[in-house]
């Protein structure tokens, strides 16, 4: 959710920035793109789809977490001169490293998960299981390995229609991809145009 109100922000964002400047929205040249695609099909259908994601083996969601983030790892690594994937990279293996680390969950206290559940509902969450349909395993912090980059962070409490919890990984990730959004609103520089004019002559 944090990833995708900053994909959102970043578009915005870079969009004022080119009507500001009377610029043309630069576009969106980036390598492998299918590695993305690859990346979040196996996720949609373990935790969004409802059809798929109550036959998919809990057992099987470590492998889908971080054959994801592995995924997309490669892809900010190829990308890795783009604006924005310095940050993207760190976020995404901070994610893999908490989540490696911990039987290939992200983890998620029990304080967390009872303000992630809406007021009036009544839940029974049991420790060391999977939390729902969803990526998370509900761990004591005093058992979680580097608790500090797990699902530690909520969303504020107007976003009442979606409670979402999230790590520092999923920050820093969400701060990259605003920023190479961003960076689509500038123009082009002006050293590059002068080589390509160059080299037409």
């Amino acid at each position: 959710m944090v990833l995708l109100i900053a994909v959102g922000l970043g578009f915005i964002a870079a969009l004022i920035r080119s009507l500001v400047r009377q610029e043309k929205l630069g576009a969106v040249q980036l390598k492998a793109v299918w590695l993305v695609f690859l990346a979040f099909l196996p996720q949609y259908l373990a935790f969004s789809l409802s059809s798929t994601r109550t036959s998919i083996p809990n057992s099987w969601i470590p492998a889908i977490l971080l054959g994801s983030q592995a995924l997309l790892i490669i892809f900010v690594v190829i990308n890795r001169k783009k604006p924005g994937m310095g940050l993207m990279r760190v976020g995404l293996v901070l994610n893999f490293m908490v989540i490696a680390l911990n039987h290939g969950f992200m983890p998620l206290s029990p304080a967390t998960a009872q303000q992630l559940i809406p007021d009036g509902v009544s839940v029974d969450l049991m420790l060391g299981e999977r939390v729902e349909y969803g990526k998370d395993i509900l761990l004591l912090p005093e058992e979680t390995t580097m608790r500090f980059l797990s699902d530690i962070f909520l969303l504020p409490r107007w976003f009442q229609n979606y409670r979402a919890a999230f790590s520092i990984g999923d920050l820093i990730l969400s701060c990259g991809a605003f920023w190479y959004l961003w960076s689509l609103g500038r123009p082009a520089p002006v050293h590059t145009v002068e080589v390509e004019h160059a080299q037409n002559l």
